[in-house]
C-alpha cells in the first residue's frame, strides 16, 4: 500500500488533536490564563462558551464545504485558521480581541475534526477501515484524556502561553503532511448555486443560542436572566425551523433522512451520550481533586494520563477484535458500558480521604471500557454509508451530535452541582444546627475535634469558624461528587438499554461491503 495517503491521514489527525488541545487544554488551564491576562471569572466563562458554540457550527458545515472546495484545500484552510487564531491570543490587547480569536479558534476546531473521518473513508479500503475508525476515536478518547497532562506541562512547568503557542509546530507539521500527501481533486463550485443559506443561518442562530444558553444559564440564574430568556426563545424558534428546512432542502447541511437507518441513529444518540458519560473519567475526578484536595494539574494529571496511555493499545485491539465475523459489536459495547458503570459506582464511594491513588483502579475500568463503546458505535454508524457521497453527510450528523454534547455535558454537570449542592448543604447545616452544642458551640465530644465556638460563643481559635465552614463545604462537594458519579452511572444504564434495542448487528466492513 502507498504510504503517502497514510501520511496525509496522519497530518489530518495531528490537526484534529491540535484543535482538541485548543479546547481541552485551555479549559483546564483557564484559571492560569485568566490570571495572567487579568480576566475576571464572569468574563472568562465566555472564553469557553464562544469556543464551543463556534465548534458546533464548524462541525455541522465542514462536510458540506469539504465536498465543495475539495479535501486538500479545505483542510489546509482549516489548519491555517486554527494556527493563526491560536497564536494571536496571548498577545491580544483586550478582552474583545480574545473573544473574537476564540470564536475563530472554535470554528477552526469544528472544521477540522470531521475531516479525520472523511479522510479515513477516502483513503482506507473496507479491509482496513476499522483502523481508520480507531484513528478517529483517538480524538474522542485519547486526546481529551491527554489534555490534562499537556495543561500541567504548560501551566506548572513551562509557561501558560504555550497553551496557545503549541499550535505552531503541530499545525506546521500537519499542514506540510496534508499539502504534500493529500491529492488535489477538482472543486465543485457549482454546489454554491444550491447553497443551503437558510439552513446555515438558522444553524448559526439556533445552535449558537442553545449552546450559549446551556453554558451561561447556571451563572446567570437561568430564566431570571433576560439574556437567557431571549436565547431560549431564539433557539426554540430557530432549531425547529432548521430541522424542517434541512428535511426538504435538496442539498442540505444535515441530511436528517439518514437517521431513518437504525445503526446511524444509534451512532448519533450513542456518541452524544458517550461524550457526557465520559466526563466520569475526566472532568468529575479532576474537579474533585482540585476542590477537595487542592491539587494542581501537575498533581492530578496522572489519573487521566492512565486513560490516554491505554487508548494506544485498546483502540487497535478493538479494531482487531471487531474484524472477526463471530464478534457481535453490540456485546462488545455492553461489556464496555458495564466497565464504565462499575467505574462510576466504585468512584461514588469517594470520601475526604481520597486522593489520586484511590482513582487509579476505577480509571483503569474507564480506560478499557471507553474504546469498547466508541469503536463498535463508529463501526455500526459508518457501515450504513454505502455511497462515498454520503460519507461527509454521516460525518456531519455524528460530529454535530458530538459537539453539542460538549455544551450539554457542561450544563448537565452544573445542574447536578446546583441541585445536589443545595440539598446536601441544607441538610448538613440543618443537622449541625439541631446538634449545635456538640457540633458548633460547646465543649464537644472528641477532644481532637472541638467545636469552633466556646460555650459562651467566643471563637475557640482564630479562624475556627471559617475552618468549620470550609469543612462543611468540603463535605457538600464530596457528597455532590458521589451523586454525580451515580447519575452518570444511571445514564450509562440508559445507553445500555439503547444498545439492546436500537441497533442491529452489522458485520466488519471488509465483509459488510463485500456483500454490497
Amino acid at each position: 500500500m502507498d504510504i503517502k495517503p497514510l501520511l496525509g491521514l496522519s497530518g489530518v489527525l495531528i490537526a484534529a488533536m491540535t484543535s482538541e488541545f485548543n479546547d481541552q487544554v485551555t479549559s483546564i488551564a483557564l484559571i492560569d490564563v485568566r490570571g495572567a491576562l487579568g480576566i475576571s471569572h464572569d468574563s472568562g466563562t465566555w472564553i469557553e462558551s464562544l469556543y464551543v458554540s463556534a465548534e458546533i457550527i464548524g462541525m455541522a458545515i465542514s462536510p458540506w464545504l469539504l465536498m465543495t472546495f475539495t479535501l486538500r484545500r479545505w483542510t489546509l484552510f482549516a489548519i491555517a485558521l486554527c494556527g493563526a487564531s491560536s497564536v494571536l491570543i496571548p498577545f491580544s490587547p483586550n478582552i474583545e480581541a480574545i473573544y473574537a480569536l476564540r470564536l475563530l479558534q472554535g470554528l477552526a476546531g469544528g472544521l477540522i475534526i470531521p475531516l479525520v473521518m472523511a479522510t479515513a473513508f477516502r483513503i482506507l479500503t473496507p479491509k482496513i477501515r476499522l483502523y481508520g475508525l480507531a484513528v478517529y476515536a483517538l480524538t474522542a478518547t485519547f486526546t481529551p484524556a491527554l489534555a490534562s497532562t499537556v495543561a500541567a506541562l504548560w501551566t506548572d512547568v513551562v509557561d501558560w502561553r504555550f497553551a496557545f503557542l503549541q499550535t505552531i509546530p503541530l499545525c506546521s507539521l500537519a499542514g506540510v503532511l496534508v499539502w504534500y500527501c493529500v491529492d488535489q481533486d477538482q472543486p465543485k463550485y457549482e454546489r454554491f448555486r444550491m447553497l443551503d443559506w437558510r439552513g446555515a443561518l438558522l444553524l448559526v442562530i439556533g445552535i449558537g443560542a442553545l449552546s450559549t444558553m446551556l453554558y451561561q444559564g447556571d451563572r446567570l440564574d437561568w430564566f431570571n436572566s433576560r439574556l437567557i430568556c431571549v436565547l431560549a426563545l431564539v433557539s426554540a424558534i430557530a432549531i425547529p425551523l432548521l430541522l424542517v428546512n434541512e428535511w426538504f432542502h435538496p442539498l442540505p447541511i444535515l441530511k436528517l433522512q439518514m437517521l431513518g437507518q437504525r445503526n446511524l441513529a444509534y451512532g448519533v444518540l450513542g456518541l452524544f451520550l458517550f461524550v457526557i458519560i465520559s466526563q466520569s473519567g475526566s472532568t468529575v475526578p479532576l474537579r474533585f481533586l482540585q476542590q477537595v484536595q487542592g491539587y494542581r494539574p501537575l498533581q492530578s494529571n496522572l489519573i487521566t494520563l492512565e486513560i490516554a496511555a491505554l487508548q494506544l493499545v485498546m483502540l487497535p485491539a478493538m479494531a482487531l477484535l471487531l474484524d472477526y465475523r463471530r464478534v457481535d459489536s453490540r456485546v462488545v459495547s455492553l461489556v464496555g458500558l458495564g466497565l464504565i458503570l462499575a467505574s462510576c459506582i466504585g468512584s461514588s464511594f469517594v470520601t475526604v480521604y481520597w486522593n489520586r491513588d484511590q482513582f487509579y483502579i476505577w480509571q483503569l475500568f474507564q480506560a478499557i471500557g471507553q474504546p469498547m463503546v466508541v469503536m463498535p458505535l463508529l463501526m455500526k454508524a459508518t457501515n450504513t454509508v454505502i455511497s462515498p457521497a454520503d460519507g461527509p453527510l454521516a460525518s456531519a450528523l455524528l460530529n454535530t451530535a458530538r459537539a453539542t454534547a460538549e455544551a450539554t455535558s457542561a450544563w448537565f454537570l452544573e445542574l447536578i452541582d446546583r441541585w445536589r449542592d443545595a440539598l446536601h448543604s441544607d441538610r448538613i447545616v440543618d443537622e449541625a444546627g439541631q446538634d449545635r452544642w456538640r457540633v458548633i458551640q460547646g465543649n464537644g465530644v472528641l477532644p481532637q475535634y472541638p467545636p469552633p465556638l466556646m460555650p459562651d460563643g467566643r471563637l475557640r481559635a482564630p479562624g475556627s469558624l471559617e475552618a468549620f465552614g470550609h469543612a462543611v463545604q468540603q463535605q457538600v462537594t464530596i457528597l455532590s461528587t458521589s451523586d454525580t458519579f451515580l447519575i452518570l452511572g444511571a445514564l450509562t444504564v440508559f445507553l445500555m438499554l439503547a444498545v439492546m434495542t436500537l441497533p442491529v448487528r452489522t458485520m466488519p466492513p471488509r465483509i459488510h461491503f463485500a456483500k454490497q
